[in-house]
């Protein structure tokens, strides 16, 4: 392994230890504070608000993305206030909204501003190398496998000639159980801090997903390596 490779692998592994702090501290807090309440208090008015209330998220979370902010803490939100199911469907239709709508920005409105700030990058240079051979391919490995920022996926893959319809349905999909770890993974929690006990059901969920991504994450990061 390289020191490069050595180095994007500790960042993956930072960004897990990263997500399980936030996990344990939103724990930690709420057996500290009435969360139980705070969060009754906000879907009382999330549910007032009827269909507005998860467009409001949804469309916040867009112009995230696209402003290049990190998604992690609404996918937070999303567990806490949604659930499980319906916060990561939310978090599903956001974010591959925001990754659509910056693949579109890069490729028919800032096209040469956003090529002259990721065209000297190393890794959007070898993300062209690799979508020039397999396009499809790389955006649903690269999806799975946290090798490249989120945020320079979605402007980066504007820049290729990867076409848009592969781009979002590739990203959508691979994104997915990413996303789905993290919602059920917040869901648990707050689960269990509401109720008092263990919600093992959620505890079964989040370990298979984990499981699941662990291995289809080292396929594709083999199947990545082999194509280049």
């Amino acid at each position: 392994m390289t020191e490069i490779q050595a180095a994007k692998a500790s960042g993956g592994r930072l960004k897990l230890v990263a997500f399980g702090i936030a996990v344990l501290a939103l724990f930690v807090v709420g057996r500290a504070l009435p969360l139980a309440e705070y969060l009754d208090r906000m879907q009382q008015w999330l549910t007032d608000l009827g269909p507005a209330g998860p467009l409001a998220f949804i469309c916040i979370y867009v112009v995230l993305t696209v402003l290049a902010f990190p998604g992690s803490p609404l996918s937070i939100v999303a567990g806490a206030l949604f659930g499980g199911l319906w916060g990561t469907i939310y978090i599903s239709i956001a974010s591959t909204a925001g990754a659509a709508l910056a693949f579109l920005l890069a490729r028919y409105v800032a096209r040469d501003s956003i090529a002259a700030w990721l065209g000297e990058k190393p890794q959007f240079q070898r993300l062209e190398r690799l979508t020039a051979r397999r396009g499809a391919a790389v955006v649903a490995m690269t999806r799975l496998v946290p090798i490249f920022p989120f945020n320079l996926l979605n402007y980066g893959f504007g820049l290729t000639s990867v076409p848009f319809v592969t781009y979002a349905f590739w990203s959508w999909l691979c994104m997915l159980p990413g996303t789905a770890l993290s919602v059920v993974g917040v869901d648990a929690v707050v689960t269990a801090v509401r109720q008092g006990n263990v919600p093992w059901h959620l505890i079964a969920a989040v370990t298979a997903l984990f499981v699941v991504l662990v291995v289809v994450g080292r396929y594709a990061k083999h199947k990545l390596a082999g194509m280049e």
